[in-house]
């Protein structure tokens, strides 16, 4: 099943294939949640801290997997918008083999690095033991988080955004279940909630490859027919590694954030573990609306329709705005209780410190949305190294201004909260500008 993103209403062919993409990533981000809702309220507010905190350093590691599946799902949309199979089958050869191996490499070093990553953390002593069992357990599924957005890539690369939805529906539900099943019911603690994550992603990745090998044989290539060529290679390594270190980059900071927040105790890492649940939900989205962009991008650009290109960026620009705009202001509103969802009403000082960064940082969803779609857009003209370059304005800013402020007594935590729309506002406009340069030089 495909889609031509080349044919049809730009909004509507942009909307109906960015639909599943969103609702995949909700899915992906409800069970995340559903971890830390089980986790918070049945094993306490130290468990939540350890998760909360393990959170983002898996993100950081699957990122890189991410990314690099994320660049050559680029380099299969081109070649699909170019109608050329055998190089899009040559390409697929080369990125899976190469990403494949990349994981298990990654993976293997991981294990054998846990004690110094966490020290590196700042993990508080009090929570330590915590946080090494869950994440010993949930770094068994990074080869299957490469199995599901590898083959989810490449659905989505030929138009085919729903069933990588199906898959991780399936998921989510599997992984409530089991959260239930080994929190609450066997009182397997903390290592039951990694538990089900793992098991929920090995269902979407294996089962997703035994789709695409079933249902799509045709972008399965035979030995036979691979021929590969140094610039397949070129391309695959090109696009995939430029995406590889903004979506690393992009966490790396994160997680000098998370390094910087442990350091202020036990309530401010539980606070922000919960605001940091509602805030990835909230701008998911986006997030993802830019991913299906992209796409867009790609194909209209492989087909050569640079009128189609032009005119989707105006479109989805306005879509974005509207979006964020609206998400804005109802976190700023429930901010403290949607804070309730994963904490005691109890525990004040906890929803205090999380509504502060939501209300903080969540008036300024715009600025991450008009990101996301920059980063899409120059990922799907071919000019991957923009985004690269884009993200290490942000989060360099981000990292540099939280590491300045928050010592400030006068600042505090709530400096690391303001790096962020800070960041966000200079990566912007500094892709705006090369935009304008560049409509300035084709004229």
């Amino acid at each position: 099943m495909t889609k031509d993103l080349t044919q049809g209403n730009v909004t509507k062919t942009m909307l109906i294939f960015a639909y599943p993409m969103i609702l995949g990533n909700l899915l992906q981000q409800f069970y995340n949640i559903a971890d830390s809702f089980i986790v918070g309220k049945y094993l306490g507010s130290d468990a939540l801290a350890a998760v909360g905190s393990a959170y983002s350093l898996m993100t950081f590691i699957t990122s890189v997997i991410i990314g690099l599946c994320m660049g050559s799902g680029t380099v299969f949309s081109v070649w699909f918008g170019r109608s050329n199979k055998e190089q899009l089958k040559n390409n697929i050869a080369v990125s899976f083999l190469f990403i494949a191996a990349f994981t298990v490499i990654i993976n293997l070093l991981i294990f054998a690095a846990i004690d110094p990553i966490l020290h590196l953390l700042n993990v508080p002593d009090d929570i330590y033991s915590l946080m090494r069992e869950y994440v010993w357990l949930i770094f068994f599924g990074i080869f299957f988080v490469f199995l599901y957005n590898y083959f989810a890539f490449l659905l989505r690369a030929i138009g085919n955004s729903v069933i990588p939805l199906c898959f991780l529906g399936a998921a989510s539900v599997i992984n409530i279940l089991l959260d239930i099943l080994f929190v609450m019911g066997t009182k397997q603690g903390i290592s039951g909630a990694a538990l089900a994550t793992v098991i929920a992603q090995a269902v979407s990745g294996i089962g997703l490859g035994v789709y695409v090998l079933i249902k799509e044989p045709w972008l399965c290539p035979k030995i036979g027919e691979v021929r590969i060529h140094r610039e397949n290679v070129f391309a695959v390594i090109r696009h995939s590694f430029a995406a590889c270190i903004q979506q690393s980059v992009m966490n790396f900071g994160i997680l000098m954030i998370q390094g910087l927040v442990n350091s202020f105790g036990t309530a401010v890492m539980a606070a922000f573990a919960a605001a940091v649940k509602i805030d990835s939900f909230a701008y998911m989205p986006a997030q993802e609306f830019g991913n299906a962009f992209s796409l867009f991008i790609s194909q209209n650009h492989g087909s050569g329709k640079q009128d189609r290109v032009r005119e989707g960026m105006k479109k989805a620009a306005a879509i974005s705005a509207v979006f964020c705009l609206g998400v804005s202001v109802l976190i700023f509103l429930f901010a403290p209780y949607l804070m309730q969802i994963f904490v005691k009403a109890e525990e004040t000082e906890i929803i205090g410190i999380g509504t502060g960064y939501l209300r903080i940082e969540g008036s300024f969803y715009i600025g991450i949305g008009i990101l996301f779609l920059l980063y899409g857009f120059y990922r799907g003209i071919e000019k991957p190294e923009m985004s690269l370059i884009l993200t290490f304005i942000s989060l360099g800013t981000r990292v540099l201004l939280a590491y300045a402020l928050s010592p400030v007594p006068a600042v505090g935590v709530s400096g690391i909260w303001w790096a962020i729309p800070i960041g966000w506002a200079l990566a912007d406009l500094t892709g705006i500008l090369y935009l304008l340069h560049i409509k300035i030089s084709q004229q």
